[in-house]
């Protein structure tokens, strides 16, 4: 399985963060036959013990030529992988991860604002060169 380019990165960061990966890929059956995988799961170590918060992070590095493109892959994988975990997990939150120049740009084009709202996606931005969360967009 092809890691993304920036997967390292955001896993410190999520653990910088405070949240204690807990699947690396986390695997999901959707089927007898059909797997899918999700680059990381976790589980927030701080506030665990007060509200069990688990997450799925689909990270994206936006580096390939092409943003639309990219963003057209993570947004199936995204509503793939958040069905999934509705019937599998529902207690766990997808997340896209995307870099934080790509948010600043691609991001805010209003083409990508309507899906991003439409589909109701959950978004973490990072810095890959810091390898922190600058935000968490719900």
């Amino acid at each position: 399985m092809a890691r993304d380019a920036f997967y390292q990165q955001v896993k410190n960061a999520l653990i910088k963060d405070g949240w204690k990966i807990t699947g690396d890929p986390l695997t999901i059956s959707i089927s007898e036959s059909i797997k899918v995988h999700i680059d990381l799961a976790a589980d927030n170590a701080i506030a665990a013990e007060r509200d069990n918060a688990k997450i799925a992070v689909e990270i994206k590095s936006f580096i390939s030529g092409s943003d639309i493109s990219e963003f057209h892959t993570a947004l199936g994988q995204y509503l793939n992988y958040r069905q999934a975990l509705e019937i599998n997990e529902p207690d766990r939150i997808v997340y896209l991860a995307v870099p934080q120049e790509t948010y600043k740009d691609f991001f805010q084009l209003p083409f990508v604002q309507v899906s991003v709202q439409t589909h109701q996606i959950k978004i973490i931005v990072y810095d890959p060169k810091k390898e922190e969360i600058k935000q968490w967009i719900s």
